[in-house]
């Protein structure tokens, strides 16, 4: 039987930018008539325009589409050039093979390549020429600008694919995280799907990679809890349990001293295991954002005092002497009166814990912000048996304890310096640690003496005037596009630049009303932009923006004071752009706030064990300052 001829479908020349852009649309249309699903369609365009451009320029470059009838019809695509001594480069084929595997041959002539691709499905060889003939014809001229949408398109296609993959990926080992032998095996499935697809999806790799590591780290977080708190849970019920059957097994000649005093363990028991459920509870919260502080103003002489009466039982150690002078001058402060309470019983608590000889000290300070705001400083400094270098990163962490003799007879779950941590930042400060194995331990936290986002009255009157120049300094393409209709109702022009490095360039020549930062660009990022333009006598004074996809709690705040304000990306419009440059105008205008009077309450001590960081053992009241 004599075989079928081949069937010619198109034959293009490549001699410019504009005839790639044709010979990808082409690729598209002739798998899409013969059809290939879309992956392999994108895929197929996607190698055909990397061939194309890499050979551009070469002389006599075409590309001619033929149909093989057989059993197994197949689509060759063979590019034919004049300089037999021009050949694709070589990471050019490497990805042109990642896309096509075993796709491109080379004929026994120099100057020519073959790029083959089996077709689906059992359609006669005529009726799919004869398809793809009508569907070529139909199409209207080549537009690079839309062909260009339409990569843009696949890419986004693309992007959505690896992201849904990516979710699969973590439910799959939530599921498995008992072995890593699943997550290793998913993630090596996954990541050669991701090297079958655009090279633009490539950047995508380094993200699954670090998911990886965080589920990891969160197996081995979840492995700590159970080791830490299973027990810290276990001793205090097992203790309520054993006291409740000796007063149920007691006989009538116990005396009622002994009754007492068996109660009172169960009470202090019971206050322990309070305390260590409320102290999950509030993590989680805070962890989750359900945790809000209550804003009122903080009596600090009183706050003291009450610390010096709850703390004095903590003093177990002859040699140990805890300090908490008043403060001449008790600074003013506005915040949440029952966290900083938990804040401060942390840190002493612990740091008795940990000091076997000398003093335990508490004393309050004020400074300056590089803002010029008013902080309330508080050192809790010990000398006691310290934390060493390499540790005092890892003591922030969740469940976290510092191995060592000095942990024999202390419990603790590892919750409390990163409760503090998270505490500290809602209130909007900072916690720094310094110090040294035998030498002690230093904790200093920083507050606004006022909340920023107390400083301020709402604004009212007229809307602020429309600015002349506002500049955006933004790396990611949709975002600007998705922002320009919001932006043009607040300015009258606009001056994007993609390129961070690009950005004080930009603001000196235009001199605009304000400028937008995003924070994550590669380098100068905006955290460094920010300083940039705060040194430079010229743009200090120029309004800065921060908009950033990241959360709260992930900021380097320390590294934003030189901004206006920091706004979220998600629901960006033009009200709360406008009310953010209003607020800032007033916030370096406006002295400080108007007394807050809102009910504040106080609470008790925090379960924790880390060496110069936090601790408990006493009952504390309820938020609402009840006695549990």
């Amino acid at each position: 039987m004599t075989p079928r001829a081949a069937v010619p479908l198109l034959t293009t020349t490549v001699g410019s930018e504009q005839e790639i852009f044709a010979l990808r649309r082409s690729g598209r249309l002739v798998a899409q008539a013969l059809g290939l699903d879309n992956q392999a369609q994108v895929r197929l365009a996607t190698a055909l325009s990397e061939l194309g451009r890499d050979l551009l320029g070469v002389s006599g470059l075409n590309a001619s589409f033929t149909l093989t009838p057989g059993e197994a019809p197949t689509l060759l695509v063979t590019l034919r050039w004049e300089d037999r001594r021009r050949a694709p480069g070589g990471e050019t084929l490497e990805a042109v093979g990642r896309l096509l595997p075993g796709a491109v041959r080379r004929p026994a002539l120099p100057g020519s390549l073959v790029v083959e691709q089996p077709l689906p499905g059992n359609s006669p060889p005529a009726e799919l020429a004869e398809r793809t003939l009508r569907v070529l014809s139909a199409q209207p001229a080549a537009n690079p600008m839309e062909e260009l949408r339409a990569q843009n398109r696949d890419l986004i296609a693309a992007l959505e694919d690896s992201r849904a993959q990516g979710e699969e990926l973590q439910r799959l080992n939530e599921e498995l995280e008992a072995t890593n032998q699943g997550v290793v095996a998913l993630y090596s499935e996954l990541s050669q799907e991701l090297e079958d697809t655009n090279r633009g999806v490539v950047a995508l790799y380094a993200e699954l990679d670090d998911k990886s590591r965080q589920l990891r780290d969160a197996g081995e977080v979840r492995t700590r809890f159970w080791a830490n708190v299973s027990h810290e849970l276990r001793s205090p019920a097992n203790s309520v349990i054993g006291l409740a059957r000796l007063l149920l097994d007691a006989d009538e000649d116990q005396s009622a001293e002994e009754r007492r005093h068996q109660l009172a363990l169960i009470g202090a028991s019971g206050s322990t295991l309070l305390a260590l459920v409320d102290e999950l509870l509030d993590v989680a919260k805070a962890e989750s954002g359900r945790l809000e502080p209550h804003w009122s103003s903080v009596d600090l002489r009183i706050l003291l005092g009450q610390l010096r009466g709850t703390m004095r039982g903590l003093v177990q150690t002859p040699g140990v002497t805890l300090v908490i002078p008043d403060p001449l001058r008790p600074p003013e402060l506005v915040g949440d009166e029952v966290m900083l309470t938990r804040i401060l019983r942390n840190l002493l608590s612990n740091a008795l814990k940990f000091t076997e000889q000398g003093e335990v000290r508490l004393e309050v300070a004020t400074d300056r912000a590089p803002d010029g705001s008013d902080l309330v400083v508080l050192t809790v400094t010990d000398t006691g048996v310290g934390i060493p270098a390499q540790e005092q990163e890892r003591i922030f962490e969740e469940f976290y304890q510092v191995r060592g003799p000095h942990q024999r007879g202390r419990s603790g779950t590892g919750l409390g310096l990163p409760y503090v941590r998270r505490v500290a930042e809602l209130l909007g400060g900072t916690v720094a640690l310094v110090s040294a194995p035998g030498r002690g331990t230093t904790v200093t936290l920083r507050l606004p003496a006022v909340p920023p986002a107390l400083r301020i009255p709402p604004v009212t009157g007229a809307a602020p005037a429309k600015l002349a120049v506002l500049v955006m300094v933004d790396d990611d393409p949709a975002f600007r596009t998705g922002a320009r209709p919001v932006l043009g109702e607040i300015a009258d022009r606009v001056v994007e630049v993609p390129r961070s490095a690009d950005a004080l360039a930009a603001v000196r020549r235009e001199r605009p009303d304000a400028v937008l930062l995003d924070l994550h660009m590669p380098a100068p990022d905006g955290y460094q932009l920010l300083a940039d333009l705060a040194a430079d006598p010229l743009l200090r004074d120029v309004p800065a923006l921060v908009l950033t996809s990241a959360r709260s709690a992930d900021l380097d705040h320390r590294r934003l004071v030189h901004a206006r304000a920091v706004l979220e990306k998600s629901g960006l419009d033009a009200a709360r752009l406008a009310r953010a440059l209003a607020l800032g105008a007033r916030v370096a205008a406006t002295p400080g706030p108007e007394p807050v009077a809102t009910a504040g309450s106080t609470s008790g001590p925090e379960p924790d064990a880390q060496p110069g960081t936090t601790a408990a053992a006493a009952p504390r009241p309820h938020r609402d300052g009840t006695a549990p």
